[in-house]
Parts: C-alpha cells; sequence; structure tokens
C-alpha cells in the first residue's frame, strides 16, 4: 500500500489563533492511496489546475490515473476539484449523501421557484442569486453522482465512520504491516487541534464530534489531518 499527501489543507478561519474571520481560502487536505489497482484520491479540495499540477509533481499520476474519489464530507472545501476526476468513481459515506441530500434539493427547489416567480412577475432574479442557483445546481449534480462507500474501498482501505463535524463525517482506516493509518478529514482538522484535543467550533453535534475525535486518536498510529500534514499519534504511543 502507498499513502501520500498530494496537498496540505489550510482552515479558512482557526479559532485556535484567534481568527473569527476567514484570513485565506480553506482548502482539505488531499491524500492518495494506492492499494492493488485501486487509486483512491480523498477530499480534492485545491483548485482544479493547482491540484492537476500537485498530483503530477508528489506521484507522477494524472487525473485519469485516478480510479476513486473519497469524500470525507460534502463540504464544499473537500471537492473544490473533484471534476477533474471525470473518469474515477466517487464516493461518500451514505450518512454523509443521505443527511445533505434532501435539505440540498429542498434549497435548489426553493430558489428556482423564487426564479419563476419574479419572472412571471416582470421582477429581476439578482446576480447574487443567479449564481447560488447555479452553485446549488453544481452541488445536487455532484452529489447525485457520489454513491454510497461500501465498508471496504480495496484491500486494507476501510471506512471508519467519524460523525459529529458533519452528521455523516467519515475518514479512512488503513492497515499497513506496521501500522495503521487514519485519515481522518476534519474530525482532527490540525496539528494544534490533535495536541490540546479540540474540534472545530462549527460542528453540527459537539458530543459526537468529541466522541470521533477520540476514537480516531485511539486506533491509528498515523493520523492524516483535514487540514495539516500527516502526523504521528504520540499520545497512543505513550509519549
Amino acid at each position: 500500500m502507498d499513502i501520500r499527501v498530494i496537498s496540505i489543507g489550510a482552515l479558512g478561519a482557526n479559532h485556535l489563533w484567534n481568527e473569527r474571520e476567514p484570513k485565506r481560502t480553506g482548502h482539505a487536505t488531499t491524500t492518495l492511496v494506492r492499494s492493488g489497482r485501486a487509486v483512491i484520491l480523498v477530499d480534492p479540495g485545491l483548485p482544479a489546475p493547482a491540484l492537476k499540477a500537485r498530483l503530477g509533481e508528489r506521484a507522477n499520476l494524472d487525473p485519469k490515473d485516478v480510479t476513486h474519489v473519497f469524500l470525507t464530507s460534502f463540504a464544499p472545501e473537500c471537492r473544490r476539484a473533484i471534476e477533474l476526476f471525470d473518469r474515477a468513481e466517487w464516493l461518500l459515506s451514505e450518512a454523509e449523501r443521505e443527511t445533505v441530500g434532501v435539505p440540498l434539493a429542498q434549497s435548489l427547489h426553493r430558489l428556482a421557484q423564487t426564479r419563476e416567480d419574479l419572472e412571471a412577475a416582470g421582477e429581476a432574479f439578482d446576480e447574487d442569486q443567479a449564481a447560488m442557483l447555479e452553485i446549488l445546481r453544481r452541488d445536487v449534480a455532484v452529489l447525485s453522482r457520489c454513491r454510497p462507500a461500501p465498508d471496504s474501498l480495496a484491500a486494507g482501505v476501510d471506512l471508519f465512520p467519524l460523525p459529529g463535524v458533519t452528521a455523516g463525517m467519515c475518514g479512512l482506516l488503513l492497515g499497513e504491516a506496521s501500522r495503521t493509518t487514519l485519515v481522518c478529514g476534519d474530525a482532527i482538522p490540525t496539528q494544534d487541534h490533535l495536541e490540546q484535543g479540540k474540534v472545530l467550533p462549527t460542528c453540527w453535534d459537539r458530543a459526537k464530534a468529541q466522541e470521533s475525535f477520540q476514537e480516531a486518536v485511539e486506533i491509528a498510529d498515523l493520523l492524516v489531518l483535514g487540514r495539516d500534514n500527516a502526523v504521528m499519534n504520540m499520545t497512543r504511543r505513550g509519549v
């Protein structure tokens, strides 16, 4: 098995740095996992041109070489470049897909109905509304293509549910000969969060997020953090 970080992510605003407003463009850490014939890319968070370049630089791969794209959550910062991998199978946890799907479809329906009503009344559908409608249409199209992920994506690559930050957040547990690695997404976003035992303040359910955090640090030797690099889990090693 080959595991490598393609791009280190970043939080738009890091509450541990006393940031309350975005200071940078947030994007998820992107990880590549190769097991057998499966080439799995996790959380393609960078813009497509940048991620295509990183994939070549870090792994000598083209987008067409990727067989699966796995999203730890449906957050926009986890899937910015997903359309780049149009030959791959797109996967998302069933819980995340179901939780996101209904409100997303409802939002699209409401805004489309608003446009129809305004046009019928001879009123303008403003640019901000039009832009939001296009975003919602894209989101629905992406979600429609995402299949519920199976419990095992490939040999040694298994789902590891981490609900809390979102209702269906899910990592990947990677079983190697000498260690266990967890690609944990925003369940543990940065090394500072890991060391301080903190979760993101924007959690869907803070108590569940703390439980998932604890489960992550109990099971893995190596943690691929949602907005940071891969780090050794010194807590589990008793250091």
